[in-house]
């Protein structure tokens, strides 16, 4: 195909232009007749390209299983690419974690706010909503930003197609009136002319704030997922709770997000078009209206803006405490989902029911309250905008008509003279039409803005919901970090550190203190479970660590993960990493995904693949904890269950070992995490991971399990933190269990004596039956 150029290289024609002019020209020109051919060809292109994007080839059921196993691809730039199957396709999402760089920056804009603040629209709010703004929409060029441009012309297209369709109104009434066929059938048509633009932008403002929605929604949810589900030395998902005070955080991050976007995408569409309007539908009606009507019109503006403003609740902390409440409610129905087995072995049902519909009643009630207040609130706000509004409509539209001689001034189109015919009356009639249009729209718009505080109001309450949220993770700090083994190779030790339960961090204090101060409470400091605590592990060395319930053996094995910072300024070393230390609690967690996931678990199906480990070395895992027959019954690797029921106590606690013995670490801290195992499966569990090279630190009342340990550690359970570390198998032990023994023995002698007694009660009961 080629194209054919005109002939626009005439000597004439260039003789006419200046130099630089006819050099330009000449340079496109042979710029164009090179290009000729590509631009001939860029019509297929862009037709092949579009055929590929909508005609995609469908994959296999068997690279389709693979991608939902796979997950994600790790990509070179640290990015990871999300493999999402869907009809028959695998759709590619690309994610970019959160730069630590970027979470310092913003921790600045997010001080603690206190504990005694009220949500209102002040500057504390439109600080915290600027602070939250950055993270929605982080720079200029971002999609977002595109959306929210977007979104605005079209708002204000809304608004210059009002201003035409009043006119257009007008003008249409006036050739009715008048008697003009041919201008009624003209204004008619333009009428069909501007629906079409008209529903269309209709259209896009709807679906651009719910698109501006969803995409700041996304942004706001990555970002506070990668804050919150950090890794060491935050941990700030196990650590928000109890150090920052802040309870039923999946309500933060899920519902409270959600309606937070919700509620800013819609309140910027309720407050820019009604402004615009009110601004252009002013500066309109003035023409017709006057000074005198003008100045009415903002005193109008004025007396319904205080009058609102006297009889508005306070909607921002009403829609803060049923956001709170409705959380509570959330958190009791998922209790109630996780632990069901454990409340059906109690019969707790009617208590778990009566607890449920307290917290559901403490709900209702505040909504009802709410809704009790909004009646007064309503009714005035329609009394206003409605019917005073349309009142002084009338009484605006008359001052034209009463007051001036220039009675046939207003928003029209200019109309034909016609001999013959007066158009007093038609003009009046046009007047009339498009200022009583405009001062619908007005109307309208005013009312919207007067909503647009009330969701203002609740707008504030949202984001001092979502500012809390935001602000306690920014702020927990992180935990310290131990040093390195250095030249003390791998080991596991405690110098003089008191164990106890950890407080509010310092920042969270603060706040607390400071409106403890204003309410005369205040908060106890924390319970030093072990006081003084000393001992070094090096590989080989195998602790057990025993002692009456509730004493501190679990907080041991807390602080010495790294969950818990060392209290009374001790020191822990410890190696970094699960290949360092690694914890399987005594209630196991099953993790969502395929029964592979449960072995290798924490890492990812990638991971497992780089590791260069075989299905082959699984089989070993599972048949050295004795659920060999797992992947047969049910039905492979791959099988997706909520292994959380499939699977028994036993087999949940054997799969938490079977971990240990995939990633190998050197320390393993097995804290009761075989009370439900038989004694034979785990005594053979005990030995394979000593042949493995692991080192055991193991929490346990079982006399039976100091066999495979070296060290015992003894918390005492008398409240003073005493604890006492001594060897197995040295003389002091050996003195402890002969001592025993003879205990034992003595016991055994009163065996006969005990025996003879029972006899002899036997022998009385059956006289008494005589």
């Amino acid at each position: 195909m080629a194209i054919q150029l005109p002939n626009l290289v005439n000597p004439a024609m260039l003789g006419k232009l200046d130099p630089k002019a006819r050099r330009s020209l000449l340079v496109a020109l042979f710029t164009l007749m090179l290009l000729r051919g590509r631009i001939a060809d860029l019509p297929k292109s862009i037709f092949a390209r579009l055929r590929n994007v909508t005609v995609r080839q469908e994959v296999s059921q068997e690279e389709l299983a693979r991608a939902l196993q796979q997950v994600y691809v790790d990509e070179p730039d640290g990015s990871k690419t999300l493999l999402v199957p869907h009809k028959g396709h695998i759709s590619k999402v690309t994610i970019k974690s959160t730069p630590a760089s970027v979470i310092a920056e913003n921790a600045k804009r997010f001080p603690l706010v206190p504990a005694s603040h009220k949500p209102n629209l002040d500057k504390t709010f439109l600080r915290q909503l600027l602070a939250i703004f950055r993270i929605a929409i982080p720079s200029w060029r971002s999609k977002e930003a595109l959306i929210l441009v977007s979104h605005s012309f079209f708002l204000v297209l809304r608004t210059v197609l009002s201003v035409a369709v009043a006119r257009l109104d007008g003008r249409i009434v006036r050739d009715l009136v008048s008697a003009d066929g041919w201008g009624f059938l003209r204004g008619l048509g333009f009428w069909f002319l501007l629906s079409v633009p008209s529903t269309y932008t209709n259209s896009m403002i709807r679906h651009l704030q719910a698109k501006l929605s969803l995409r700041m929604r996304t942004r706001l949810t990555r970002y506070t997922d990668d804050l919150y589900l950090s890794s060491a030395p935050d941990l700030r998902y196990y650590r928000v709770p109890l150090e920052g005070g802040l309870d039923d955080v999946d309500q933060y991050i899920t519902s409270d997000i959600a309606a937070f976007c919700d509620a800013l995408a819609g309140i910027y569409g309720n407050v820019l078009k009604p402004s615009l309007d009110l601004v252009l539908f002013t500066s309109q009606l003035s023409r017709s209206l006057g000074i005198r009507g003008t100045a009415m019109l903002f005193m109008n503006y004025y007396l319904t803006a205080r009058i609102l403003r006297a009889v508005t609740p306070a909607f921002g902390r009403l829609a803060a405490v049923e956001a709170r409440l409705e959380g509570e409610y959330r958190a009791g129905m998922g209790r109630v989902g996780r632990e069901s087995e454990e409340v059906a072995f109690y019969g707790g049902g009617l208590r778990e029911r009566n607890i449920l519909w307290r917290a559901y009643l403490r709900l209702i009630k505040h909504v009802n309250s709410i809704y009790k207040i909004r009646i007064a609130y309503e009714w005035t706000e329609d009394f206003v905008i409605k019917y005073l509004w349309s009142a002084a409509g009338y009484c605006l539209i008359s001052i034209p008509v009463f007051l001036t001689r220039r009675r046939h001034v207003g928003v029209q189109a200019p109309a034909k003279p016609r001999e013959g015919v007066d158009n007093e009356v038609a003009n009046r009639t046009e007047t009339y039409i498009s200022s009583r249009r405009l001062l619908l729209s007005l109307a309208d718009a005013g009312g919207r803005l007067m909503y647009a505080y009330k969701d203002l109001l609740e707008l504030a309450g949202l984001t001092t919901r979502l500012y809390t949220l935001l602000s306690t993770l920014h702020n927990l700090p992180p935990l310290p970090v131990p040093p390195s083994a250095g030249e003390h190779g791998d080991v596991v030790a405690l110098r003089n550190v008191d164990v106890g339960v950890p407080t509010t961090a310092p920042a969270f204090a603060a706040n607390e203190d400071a409106s403890a101060s204003e309410t005369g409470s205040s908060k106890g400091a924390g319970t030093v479970l072990v006081r003084g605590l000393s001992l070094e592990l090096v590989p080989g060395e195998h602790l057990m660590i025993t002692g009456s319930n509730g004493v501190g053996k679990t907080a041991i094995a807390r602080v010495l993960a790294g969950l818990w910072a060392a209290q009374g300024g001790g020191e822990v070393r410890r190696p970094l990493g699960k290949s360092g230390v690694f914890v399987v609690p005594q209630r196991a967690y099953m993790v969502t995904g395929t029964l592979l996931d449960q072995i290798i678990y924490p890492d990812s199906y990638p991971q497992f693949v780089a590791s260069g480990k075989t299905y082959k070395d699984l089989m070993e895992i599972l048949t050295a904890v004795n659920l060999a027959y797992l992947p047969a019954r049910e039905g492979g690797w791959t099988t997706r269950k909520e292994w959380r029921d499939v699977l028994s106590g036993g087999e949940k606690q054997r799969m938490g070992m079977a971990r240990v013995f995939y990633h190998r670490p050197k320390f393993a801290i097995l804290d009761e995490c075989t009370s439900a195992v038989s004694s034979d499966v785990e005594g053979r569990m005990y030995e394979h991971a000593k042949s493995l090279g692991i080192t055991l630190i193991t929490i346990s009342l079982r006399p039976a399990l100091m066999r495979y340990h070296t060290q015992l550690l003894t918390v005492a359970g008398d409240g003073t933190g005493r604890w006492t570390l001594k060897r197995i198998g040295t003389a002091e032990e050996r003195m402890d269990l002969d001592r025993e023994i003879v205990s034992l023995e003595g016991r055994l002698a009163e065996v006969a004596r005990w025996e003879a007694r029972l006899r002899e009660l036997e022998r009385l009961l059956s006289v008494q039956e005589a």
